[in-house]
């Protein structure tokens, strides 16, 4: 599989991911933990089928130690028991954020509810940020067809 153009190579494209990495900078610099910044992406990819996201966060998130376990539970974290309360309200919002097409009434207010009670206001900014980027990144990578599998941790900082 090919990438129908080499986004990552060309100017124009160079500087729309500019603005977009400078949001996903801020983000990850917010006080929302960094697990579950990368459970949001790898759930959010896994939703949106965009191998190239799901290879690169779960990747990422392995090599800054998050255990196997819980990277082979993000997909199925209803039923599983690794994720704390926190997370599971992260990955509800995460779902539903992206999914809003699917949902007549985009996220509901018991999802938000769940999520206010774990996180401060300035996290929540940062979740429905991160939430909004990801899933652009998704998108610019499914359109494109970018290939999964070769990513190494830390490839873009």
């Amino acid at each position: 599989m090919h990438a129908r153009l080499d986004f990552f190579g060309n100017p124009l494209a160079a500087k729309v991911l500019r603005h977009v990495n400078s949001a996903g900078e801020v983000v990850s610099d917010s006080g929302l933990p960094a697990a579950t910044q990368e459970l949001v992406k790898i759930r959010a990819s896994q939703i949106n089928g965009c191998g190239f996201c799901t290879d690169m966060h779960t990747k990422d998130a392995a090599a800054a130690g998050e255990t196997s376990l819980r990277l082979h539970l993000v997909a199925a974290w209803r039923e599983a028991t690794v994720f704390t309360e926190a997370e599971r309200a992260a990955l509800e919002l995460a779902e539903q954020g992206t999914r809003i097409a699917d949902a007549a009434g985009g996220v509901t207010d018991e999802a938000w509810a769940n999520a206010a009670e774990h996180y401060d206001e300035d996290q929540l900014v940062a979740l429905i940020s991160l939430i909004a980027v990801i899933n652009t990144y998704n998108r610019i990578n499914v359109i494109n067809r970018q290939p999964a599998g070769g990513y190494r941790p830390g490839r873009f900082g």
